[in-house]
């Protein structure tokens, strides 16, 4: 029986809330938009100065990719003046002309007033209308003003209104910021509920940030443990176990006998361990004790509770009229909360039990967990609703695994059921339904469950907010459609099914260049860049400022510190928002695409000769598929994502490993590069002979090595085994080797979408050819004085800048070059090369190719020390660490056609705390997020970088980077490289795939290295 774990969710106290089809007034929150991947959120307020009664409401609207809300909507009563109410409260902020009439769709005549804001000149805009004893209005930023319409007339009909919201995104910012806007806009008590509820949903990262959201609040409604415990939850629902970890570490000593917090540690300790495949050790945390209630009256026994300080915040709160008025509270007493707590927990260990192979007992603590749970308010808690729908799929699942089909059915129906009458639309639902197919599928009824299932993967708008689980949702349904060999409309549905398993990261980059690129105009492409540059300036203030306040016992210096940053925050977050809504009036922003790309339109970008592998990895399953302009084939691959790993490593380990701090190189298994050769693109070979160039996109272990050394014969096998039995010492001997990359043009993508939308920009417009950099000075003495001395333990040794890389091929590259546009070639080194000088630049957009020669850093000086992937510099005057960083490439702004990093394992990935600085939400821990997806963000469209250190012996290197500028004006680079790899191949010196297959080119490698007088002539 295959056994995986569960991401699983917690708790929501609150008693069944309106349902999805409630009107509007009686909600938490309405979406505006229900149609497209665009989207805004009305939040009510109450802090509001415009709302004077009771029967007054207010909204604050928050749309994706604004750091801010953007507009307000308000229903007041129409007795007084509201409308002179209304315009003083704006007044402070909009400067307005005089009221004129317009028309809504479903209002017919409205009061229209445009404006300005008073600090700035972006367009401001206010609608009025009343009908009876109401009066309506929306007011906010005129780029959202699709928004403010649909806002209006859905809190006039009291529902959302159909229709679809038009607004310009850069697509840089994350689900989750989007998130986080909205909890900002909450009270405690409603965020609370809200972060629950999204969390019982399966959106965890947007729960994070409303549990965030409560726990940073001074008057919360919950305790600081209980924020803790549950942000710690969802960092592992997202699979960030180490992150989980040092959180539930944390609140261990923030629980304090508590005896709910120490309930809720108990489960999500072993959710945390079930999301991470340990269902024994589950178990085990699941059988520690926990705190009782010391003093509370028990269930039923007619004693009365004391009313605590968190209890009376929330009864104060605005979270319900009828609470306020003294009716009857529909808020749970801590000892139902208890019961609840204890009842998830018998549903754990019953999960824990069944995955485990237990049935009996599985079944036996599941169903005492039903009933327990059911016993709380009559199961009329919506949190209970949610884990009777688990249950009820893990009922079904041991049903399936004993031999009781019909049973097992039922009960996977019985949690759709409940999970579409309780969460509608929500990510739970669709795992449910996936199971529920899955079953289908297994139990002989593929037809029905291919139905679900593609009814599941076209119910998804947009593919870059989808949960980590969704790749095993679509796994079966893949495992479905490959049966259909030879079907073109089903290939084409396994070619988008496998778009929604994307990961985050550099993909995104390149979306997002690709759109600023697309802009048409030099201020809307300058405008995009400010807007994405500013949503990163806002998420790495957020980030600092959030360290910051986690001080317990920050000093007056720090303090000092989190006012500036608070105030840097706020000045970032409404500067970003001004500049999304003058980007509104770019309508080529305003479009927004749903992450997936269809299988015709990737052919009809490739050209003749051309293919593109895809790689996808789910679980421990391999999926591929290949395709050229006319045909295109999927396939499951015979090997694992653990043989493909552990493969991987071992060629990797004869090209370079580390042994005793030394770099070593061993002969080449040739041998095993062939055998991977043939499970990769065995099945494909025939289709591949008359490719001439490549595109591949990897995953898994191949993210870590190109396939360029890949062996695609036996013979050149044989013919290397022959040669070293005739002479033993010609093992390092290589040559006659047909290898993958050596008649094959190969360029390296991350996402078809970002592929194709690269490949349509423009060229780079700069009227230079080439910028060189490299060849760092020698430090002097305390050069490292720059970092604090907190860094101390972390400084790289000064001995790192003692081996500088030759300047030979800056300078090979530039004098060719020059000979095309003299004074359009720059060569920097020395001195002259720091991290400063580069960054105080303000021409590096000029130039379309820029070329470092330079060492990399990709590990940690230390262990303990973070790894911040970086290039060696020389060291500047004040500020300088000869270094420049991930965060500092980021920061620059080039629009370069081609940036060539002849450094050490410039394709490596990044950390965490290296994607966070530069203000990135997402990507980070997987090959190519880091350099190449640095140079990726300032402006390169192909980025050519090593996937291990490079060397220096032979000058392999250097010949390999300056063959390549002796191609002929034309010539696509990935041929370049290729053309000069072929040369190293030859020289048995060389031979070994050590010396000339490090570097991929990712991106589109058809860019020319040197353009043509007439590709000159049609740049833009």
């Amino acid at each position: 029986m295959r056994k995986t774990g569960l991401a699983l969710a917690c708790t929501l106290w609150a008693v069944v809330a309106p349902a999805t089809g409630a009107p509007v007034s009686v909600r938490d929150s309405f979406r505006i938009g229900t149609t497209g991947s665009s989207y805004c959120s009305a939040q009510p307020v109450s802090n509001d100065p415009a709302l004077a009664g009771m029967f007054d409401s207010g909204y604050s609207v928050t749309c994706r990719d604004a750091a801010l809300p953007v507009g307000k909507l308000y229903h007041l009563r129409a007795e007084g003046d509201p409308a002179s109410r209304l315009a003083a409260a704006r007044s402070r902020e909009v400067r307005c002309g005089t009221a004129h009439a317009g028309t809504l769709e479903d209002l017919g005549t409205v009061e229209v007033i445009d404006c300005k804001l008073a600090d700035a000149d972006i367009d401001y805009r206010v609608y009025q209308f009343r009908r009876g004893r109401g009066f309506f209005s929306a007011e906010g930023l005129a780029g959202y003003e699709s928004a403010l319409e649909l806002g209006l007339r859905s809190i006039v009909a009291d529902r959302p209104v159909v229709g679809e919201v038009s607004i310009a995104t850069t697509g840089a910012g994350d689900p989750a910021a989007f998130a986080r806007v909205q909890a900002g806009t909450l009270d405690p008590t409603r965020a609370l509920a809200e972060a629950y509820r999204r969390n019982n949903v399966g959106s965890y990262a947007d729960a994070a940030e409303f549990f965030a959201a409560v726990g940073s609040a001074g008057d919360g409604p919950i305790s600081r443990a209980e924020a803790v415990i549950n942000e710690a939850l969802q960092k592992s629902n997202l699979g960030r176990f180490a992150e989980a970890d040092n959180l539930f570490s944390r609140a261990e000593g923030l629980v304090r006998g508590d005896p709910l917090d120490g309930r809720r540690l108990r489960n999500y300790r072993a959710m945390h361990l079930l999301n991470q495949g340990q269902s024994a050790e589950a178990l085990k945390e699941l059988d520690k004790p926990v705190p009782a209630f010391a003093s509370a009256a028990a269930p039923g026994s007619g004693r009365s509770l004391e009313i605590d300080v968190a209890t009376a915040k929330r009864l104060n709160s605005e979270s319900n009229v009828g609470e306020q008025l003294g009716t009857s509270s529909d808020q749970l007493l801590p000892e139902e909360k208890a019961e609840i707590l204890d009842g998830q927990a018998l549903q754990l260990r019953g999960t824990s039990l069944r995955l485990g192979g237990d049935y009996a007992a599985a079944t036996q603590s599941l169903q005492n967990a039903d009933t327990k749970l059911q016993a709380v308010r009559g199961g009329r808690v919506a949190s209970i609703a949610w884990m009777r729908a688990q249950i009820a799929g893990d009922l079904g699942a041991i049903a399936e695994q004993t031999g009781n089909p019909s049973e097992a059915e039922r009960l996977y129906r019985d949690g759709v059921t409940i999970l579409e009458v309780n969460y509608p639309g929500s990510a739970a639902l669709l795992n449910a339904r996936a199971r529920l197919a899955g079953f289908l599928a297994r139990s002989g009824q593929p037809a029905a469950a291919e139905t679900m299932f593609r009814d599941i993967v076209h119910s998804q708008a947009d593919a870059n907010n989808l949960p980590p689980s969704f790749a095993r949702v679509l796994r079966p349904y893949v495992d479905i459609l490959l049966e259909k060999t030879g079907d073109a409309t089903t290939t084409a549905e396994i070619f988008a099914a496998s778009q929604l398993m994307m990961r985050p990261g550099l993909a995104q980059t390149q979306a997002v260049l690709a759109r600023e690129l697309s802009g048409g105009t030099d201020e809307a492409s300058r405008l995009f860049r400010q807007a994405v540059t500013l949503t990163r300036q806002v998420e790495r203030t957020r980030i600092a400022l959030a360290h910051m306040q986690d001080l317990p016992h920050p000093s007056p210096q720090e303090l000092v510190r989190m006012k500036a940053l608070t105030a840097d925050l706020d000045s970032a977050s409404k500067s970003e928002v001004a500049t999304q809504a003058s980007l509104a009036g770019y309508p080529r922003y305003r479009a927004v695409s749903s992450g997936v790309l269809s299988l015709a339109d990737l052919q009809k970008a490739l050209r003749p000769g051309e293919a593109y592998y895809r790689m996808t990895i789910v679980d421990d399953n391999i999926y591929a598929l290949l395709a050229s302009p006319t045909s295109a084939r999927a396939m499951k691959l015979g090997l694992t994502a653990k043989d493909l790993d552990d493969q991987v490593s071992s060629l990797r380990d004869t090209i370079s490993t580390i042994e005793k701090g030394q770099q070593v190189t061993y002969a080449y298994d040739v041998a095993l590069a062939h055998k991977l050769y043939t499970e990769l693109f065995g099945p494909v070979d025939g289709d591949l002979k008359d490719v001439r160039h490549l595109i591949f996109e990897p995953d898994g272990g191949m993210l870590r090595m190109p396939p360029n050394p890949l062996v695609v014969d036996q013979a050149s096998v044989d013919l290397y085994a022959a040669r070293v039995k005739a002479d033993p010492n010609a093992d390092f001997d290589f040559t006659g080797i047909k290898w993958f990359g050596r008649d094959r043009d190969i360029s390296t993508a991350v996402s078809p979408l970002s592929f194709v939308e690269l490949r349509q920009a423009p060229p780079a417009s700069g009227s230079k050819q080439y910028l060189g950099l490299g060849h760092n000075s020698l430090p002097a003495q305390g050069a490292d004085a720059a970092q604090s001395a907190a860094d101390r333990d972390c400084v790289l040794p000064l001995a790192s800048w003692n081996r500088p890389i030759s300047d030979r091929e800056l300078h090979i590259a530039g004098d060719i070059l020059s000979k095309i546009d003299a004074k359009g070639v720059q060569i920097v080194t020395g001195d002259a090369f720091t991290d400063t000088a580069i960054e105080a630049r303000k021409d590096l957009d000029q130039y379309r190719i820029i070329h470092f020669a330079t060492h990399g850093v990709v590990t940690a000086a230390r262990p303990k020390c973070p790894t911040q992937p970086a290039l060696l510099t020389s060291f500047g005057g004040s500020g300088s660490d000869g270094l420049l960083t991930f965060r500092d490439i980021f920061d620059l702004d080039l629009d370069a056609d081609i940036v060539i990093l002849s450094a050490c394992d410039t394709a490596g990935k990044a950390t965490a705390l290296a994607t966070q600085s530069a203000g990135l939400a997402t990507g980070g821990d997987v090959a190519l997020d880091g350099l190449v997806r640095a140079f990726v963000g300032a402006g390169g469209r192909l980025v050519v970088a090593s996937h291990w250190a490079v060397p220096d012996d032979f000058n392999a290197t250097q010949r390999l980077m300056t063959g390549i500028f002796t191609s002929p004006p034309g010539t696509p680079t990935v041929t370049a490289l290729r053309v000069s790899e072929q040369k190293l191949m030859d020289d048995v010196n060389t031979s070994h795939p050590f010396y000339w297959s490090a570097f991929a080119a990712v991106g589109d490698g058809e860019i020319p290295i040197i353009r043509t007088k007439s590709q000159v002539a049609q740049k833009p």
